[in-house]
């Protein structure tokens, strides 16, 4: 079974997800008949898998809810917000039990007083739902009507397997095994009465059947549910002979009453009425894994692909192969007659090579909407934390970016729903003092923009207040009382390490507190983040993102006898001053004039200890880059071009160097580095500060 673990998990966690936008949506619509049944089927399913799979932790706690859920569909018990609580509270759960299953968290909470809860609301005693799990002892069963007496039967189950269950892949020995996890066996014959001759027997044919007598405070669904998987082949009969009960506040002995009347034997297939099978989340084929626990996440470990860009892909393997046989056929006996042949199959190879190389990517590339998803969960219960109304809005889902920035974006963007909600919006009571609506509005907005990926977290709250964060700006040293800087300048201090505004800090978030770190880890993935507030009306963070960190778009650039590619993104232009555009201040510090504007040059061969070509920035180039709107002229020899080039990680293969990103290899085999502007940009302007103090 463990081959199969993975599998499990991964479709686990998928129920899970779906389970909670259902549950979002039970909210509004607590009627909808086929949303309940839906929200059954998850329940159910998890509760099947894991249950064949040896997950008996997650089987037991999801078995409770599977009943209540079953009593909501049937109109037996409402929906309201406790009862809501609940199922969120029990979502939670079946996650972290899962997490411990895939070996991800060494422990889970304990389930005893949910389980209680959910008792408690199956059996229509709402008081019991919100108290304490230790229960104070009922006065007596007629008068409490639980928790008195733990209750098991005695069972008789005649299990007749079907002929061709071993040809299938079962074992009737191991399902009588897992039998006896779940219950005591009391006896156990064998009927061989169905032996034909041994002339006329098939080997892998399975001709004997079972009587088994068992003790069990289980369920009749739940052990049937060990047969699950063999039903539709099998006879299987079980009926209840008897009912034990033990006193839980005596010491009384064990009591045996007998069943009035055997129920009638329950078909197996009616039991697991049209619930989704567990067997469903079991792929046909799936690749072999130690273990559970030695296993990574699955979120990492796998990628779904949709068969359309699979098949996309062997059509161009095709290709390339049709390709290269063209290639072998011209150079095996070339001559200059056969050259226009030659030059059109490099050409069809670098075509087929190039679409490849895209659709290759394009596996990767996920709809954002996989980071968007944990929001709605998360606007709902941090609004009931702050108390207040909210609604999130969401636009662009289906904008795809990669997998990897996918699961990398999604901690920044959480603070930043978290900072909108605690500080940006206001309470419905300073809404309507502003005639606002009492509801306040958080956008999660994705959109393409050339060959990035924008991401704009807004609300219609109170905006930053410009003299609040100026005041803690003059308070820092960073400004005079003198200075005037701009909106875009003084909003930027807000991601300044423990720049904060808010009068008091919450246990959510504090507007600016751990801002710089959001910075730094959009920034680790190659993007920027920046924001605009128009107070009374909102705020917005935008963040930019290059679509994946596997490919960059750079211009190729040398210094002496080495090539470094800088990402396109970064560059502004690239010019050759003229005398006296570049010179220096303080003795050290070496500036260019740019049209009015005074930026700090860099000389690449000076942080690398290269050889140039070029000293004299008049004879060489300027390129202009930008990180966080501050600008920064390299000095480099020339430009080769612009390219497109795969990232190799240089601190994987060798170390971490300061001021480069990663390496490449280029078309003629050497390796190109290529420059960290950020961490370039970042070290300019600390060590200019740092001239101008010391001068």
């Amino acid at each position: 079974m463990t081959m199969f673990h993975q599998a499990f998990f991964e479709e686990a966690g998928d129920l899970l997800a779906d389970l909670e936008g259902l549950l979002l949506r039970l909210e509004e619509a607590p009627d909808d008949l086929e949303l309940l049944n839906t929200i059954f089927r998850c329940a159910h399913s998890i509760k099947g898998g894991s249950a064949t799979f040896g997950f008996t932790d997650i089987a037991h706690f999801t078995h409770g809810l599977e009943t209540l859920l079953d009593k909501v569909r049937n109109g037996e018990i409402k929906i309201d917000r406790s009862l809501s609580q609940i199922l969120f509270e029990s979502l939670d759960q079946m996650k972290a039990l899962l997490a411990v299953a895939r070996g991800e968290s060494t422990s889970a909470p304990d389930s005893t007083a949910l389980s209680a809860r959910i008792e408690a609301a199956i059996l229509g005693q709402p008081a019991m739902v919100a108290s304490s799990p230790t229960l104070s002892k009922p006065k007596s069963a007629e008068e409490e009507g639980w928790g008195v007496w733990t209750v098991a039967h005695t069972y008789h189950l005649y299990f007749a397997p079907g002929i061709d269950i071993l040809r299938q892949g079962g074992d009737p020995l191991l399902l009588i095994g897992q039998l006896g996890k779940v219950s005591d066996i009391l006896s156990v014959s064998c009927d061989d009465s169905r032996l034909p001759t041994i002339a006329e027997m098939d080997p892998e044919a399975c001709y004997l059947s079972w009587d088994i007598d068992l003790r069990s405070d289980k369920t009749s669904e739940e052990i049937l549910e060990i047969f699950e998987f063999v039903a539709d082949e099998s006879e299987i009969r079980l009926e209840i002979t008897g009912e034990i009960r033990t006193p839980v506040q005596s010491d009384l002995s064990v009591v045996e009453i007998p069943a009035a009347a055997p129920e009638p034997a329950t078909p197996i297939a009616e039991i697991m009425e049209t619930a989704a099978p567990a067997a469903a989340i079991v792929p046909s084929a799936m690749p072999p894994i130690e273990s559970a626990k030695a296993a990574p996440s699955a979120e990492t470990q796998t990628l779904r692909v949709s068969t359309d860009k699979v098949d996309k892909l062997i059509n161009l393997v095709g290709e390339l192969v049709i390709n290269q046989s063209m290639l072998n056929e011209v150079v095996q006996d070339f001559s200059m007659a056969k050259l226009p042949r030659l030059i059109e199959a490099v050409a069809e190879m670098e075509r087929a090579s190039r679409e490849l190389q895209e659709r290759v990517m394009a596996v990767r590339m996920l709809p954002i909407k996989h980071a968007f998803g944990r929001f709605p969960r998360l606007v709902r219960d941090l609004a009931a934390t702050v108390g207040k109304k909210i609604e999130l809005k969401t636009s662009g889902e289906d904008t795809e970016l990669d997998k990897g920035m996918i699961e990398s974006i999604a901690d920044p963007l959480t603070h930043l729903v978290r900072n909108s909600i605690d500080h940006g919006l206001e309470t419905p009571e300073e809404r309507r003092a502003a005639g606002k609506p009492e509801t306040g509005t958080v956008s999660l907005h994705a959109l393409h923009e050339g060959g990035s990926i924008a991401v704009e977290v807004s609300d219609d709250g109170r905006g930053l207040s410009r003299e609040r964060i100026l005041k803690k700006a003059i308070e820092r040293g960073w400004v005079t009382e003198n200075d005037t800087p701009s909106d875009e300048t003084l909003y930027n201090f807000i991601f300044m390490p423990g720049f904060s505004t808010a009068a008091a800090v919450t246990d959510l978030s504090g507007r600016g507190v751990g801002m710089d770190i959001v910075k730094q880890g959009v920034q680790a993935l190659g993007g920027s983040i920046t924001l605009t507030s128009t107070p009374g009306v909102g705020t917005t963070f935008r963040i930019r993102l290059p679509l994946t960190m596997a490919i960059l778009e750079g211009l190729s650039l040398t210094v002496g006898n080495e090539t470094y590619i800088l990402p396109l993104t970064s560059i502004v232009e690239s010019i050759q001053p003229a005398a006296g555009d570049v010179r220096k201040i303080a003795g050290r510090a070496e500036i260019a004039m740019v049209r009015g504007e005074v930026l700090p040059v860099v000389r690449l061969y000076e942080i690398f200890g290269s050889v140039p070509k070029v000293t004299d920035p008049t004879q060489g180039l300027l390129v202009i880059v930008e990180n966080d709107n501050h600008k920064v002229a390299v000095l480099v020899d020339e430009l080769i071009g612009q390219s497109q080039v795969v990232i190799k990680s240089l601190e994987t293969n060798y170390r971490k160097v300061r001021g480069i990103a990663g390496a490449t290899i280029m078309g003629d085999g050497r390796v190109a580095l290529i420059l960290d502007v950020p961490g370039l940009v970042r070290d300019t302007l600390s060590g200019n500060a740092a001239l101008a103090a010391a001068a």
